[in-house]
Formats: structure tokens, sequence, C-alpha cells
């Protein structure tokens, strides 16, 4: 298990040979082949396994598709370690890769990794857990209305870095709660890049399906396009989940075990003429009173926009951003449907 391992992922250092591997086209060391790791720690399995007390279940701290999350401290600095198996190299790479180009205070810092045994990413410790945690969790206290609206401007901020700001341009995939981490002050980190995919020019490429079903657009179910309005799409679901605290699938009627999906199930609420009063029953009701209709409404709107089943009418996700700080703020009393109705200015926002 300590023995360092090149496999696919080149030689190790101090070998004779640093030529990657054409599978992947990435050297273990130094750099791991195109991928700059100027801020980015390599870590030795010893050091990992001393700071997790050789990965113990009391240090676990989190668990998904691709590896477990433990705590950690490591040189001082509080930390949280994915451990993945050696078969998902794939994930670990997409990740590595993101994460050591990409920097900005609402995605999640990677401190460093390790590829012995195991693949080992090794990101900042956020305190809060994820917003599944706070919204689907028990044990927790619910999450205020303006802490809701600012997780969500943080996430799309997040989005927008990765859609608007790099080169190329990443599609994140898998935006949900639980890829949604909550700091100490409850601000809001996108996380888990293992799924991300890169598009030349941010223009739709078909691929392979991957990601959480409820959070998938129909383009991408039916044809695996994949563009960035895949990421606003679900990104819709979460607002819709800030708002009521249910899961993106629900159940209705009952114990029938009938399930109706959260854009469904907002989508006929929204048509009503005066939606309010049946809006009001699927806000989160933890929230007693404690919330302003009208910003809750402009939200549901908002969510509404990122779910059309046609892709070219949600707005982009620079476009979100907008809409959310001027409800987080309060200054700005226009409708949020018809924003979007208004197709001048959402070209104008969005850059276009």
């Amino acid at each position: 298990m300590n023995q360092k391992l090149g496999l696919a992922f080149g030689s190790a250092p101090g070998s004779n040979s640093d030529k990657p591997v054409e599978s992947t086209g990435l050297a273990l060391s130094p750099g791991l082949g195109g991928i700059t790791m100027d801020k980015s720690v390599e870590f030795s399995y010893e050091e990992l396994a001393q700071a997790t007390d050789n990965f113990s279940m009391a240090n676990k701290i989190g668990q998904g598709g691709f590896g477990s999350v433990y705590y950690a401290e490591l040189r001082g600095e509080k930390a949280a370690i994915k451990k993945m198996d050696m078969q998902a190299s794939k994930e670990f790479f997409a990740e590595l890769k993101v994460l050591t180009h990409v920097h900005h205070l609402n995605l999640v810092r990677l401190i460093g990794y390790c590829v012995e045994g195991s693949l080992f990413l090794v990101y900042e410790y956020i305190e809060n857990g994820n917003l599944s945690q706070h919204l689907h969790g028990s044990g927790r206290d619910p999450l205020s209305w303006s802490a809701r609206l600012q997780i969500a401007l943080d996430s799309a901020r997040g989005l927008d870095y990765i859609h608007e700001h790099t080169v190329p341009v990443y599609i994140h995939r898998d935006i949900k709660p639980a890829n949604i981490l909550i700091d100490k002050n409850f601000r809001g980190k996108v996380a888990d890049f293992g799924l991300t995919k890169l598009t030349v020019g941010g223009s739709s490429l078909p691929t392979r399906i991957v990601g959480t079903f409820a959070y998938m657009p129909p383009e991408y179910v039916i044809y695996g396009d994949v563009s960035p309005k895949l990421d606003v799409y679900a990104f819709g679901v979460v607002l819709y989940e800030l708002i009521s605290a249910k899961d993106a699938i629900v159940k209705i009627n009952g114990s029938s075990g009938e399930t109706q999906g959260l854009v469904a199930l907002f989508e006929n609420v929204l048509n009503e003429p005066d939606p309010r009063e049946e809006l009001c029953k699927l806000i989160d009701p933890r929230l007693e009173d404690n919330y302003p209709l009208d910003s809750v409404l402009k939200m549901a709107q908002l969510a509404r926009a990122c779910t059309y089943e046609n892709p070219q009418l949600r707005p982009s996700i620079r476009s979100i951003v907008v809409a959310l700080m001027n409800l987080s703020s309060s200054t700005d009393d226009r409708d949020v449907g018809s924003f979007y109705e208004n197709q001048a200015l959402v070209n104008l926002m969005s850059g276009r």
C-alpha cells in the first residue's frame, strides 16, 4: 500500500523515465504533464495516513460516488482528503486538472494530491458540510432565507467563473446540493469536479451521460448534449430545493410510491394566475413566516427560467448572478419573470 505506483499516471519521482503513459497523457511528477502544479502539493501516503489515523472511521466525514472523504490536519491546516480507487482515475484527473487551473473564492480549493496505492485529493476543509445536509438532514438549525439567497449567489458566482472566465470553458455536470459546500460564514463553494467536461468555445458537445438524473435537462438525457445550459438547469433545481427543502424527486399521494420531479411540482404552481397561495404550501415549513414572499416568488420564477425545456431560453449563469444580486440587495423590484422575457436584456447581460 505504501509503494508509490506509476501505473497509468507515469513514473514515480526518482525513476529513470518520466514519460507519460498515452492513455492519460499525464505524468505523475513533476507537474503531472500539462497540469500546472504551482499551487498544489504532492503528499506522501504516510503523511495522509498519519493525519487521518490510518483513515479511521472516526475521521470519515463523507461518502461520494467516487470515494470517501476524511478530516485531517496537514501542515497546520485543516483539510478534507478524498480517497478514491484506482478505477476512478478518469474522475481523479478531471478534478485535478480543473482545480489546478481554476481558483475562485466560490470554488473549493485544492491543496494537493497523492497517488500511492489509491488516489487522494486534498482540499481545504469546509466547516459546515454541504447544502444537502442543511436542507434534507436533521439536527441542524434551518438556514435563514437570507442565508439561502447568499448560498445561491455564491454558487452562481462559482459557476459563472468556470463558464465565462476560464479558457477552455468548463461544464460541471453534477451541480446539486451535495456538491455545494458551506463554510463557517455560511458562504457557498462549488465542489466535486470529477465529472467536469471542457468545451471549445462554450459550444454544445455530445457525450456519455453521467451525473444525477433528477438534475439533468432533457437535451442531455436524450441527446447527450453538453453546454453551460446543462449546469443552469441543475442550478434551477437547486433553487427549488432552497425554497422547499424537498428532494429533487418528491413522493406524492402518501404511501402509493408515486413520485414527481420538483421541477414539475413548481411548474404547476407557477402556472396559476396568482401562485402565491400555492407557493406558500411548498416553502420549507422550518422557515415559518420568516421570509419575504415576493423574494421567494422571484427566486421560484428564476428557477423556472433556469429549467425551461428549451436550453436556448434558459438564462446564462452571468445573468442569474445579476438577478440574485438584485434579489439579495432588495434594491430592484423588477419582476424576474419579465426580466427573462426581455431577450435584449438577457443578451446584454450575457455579454453577447
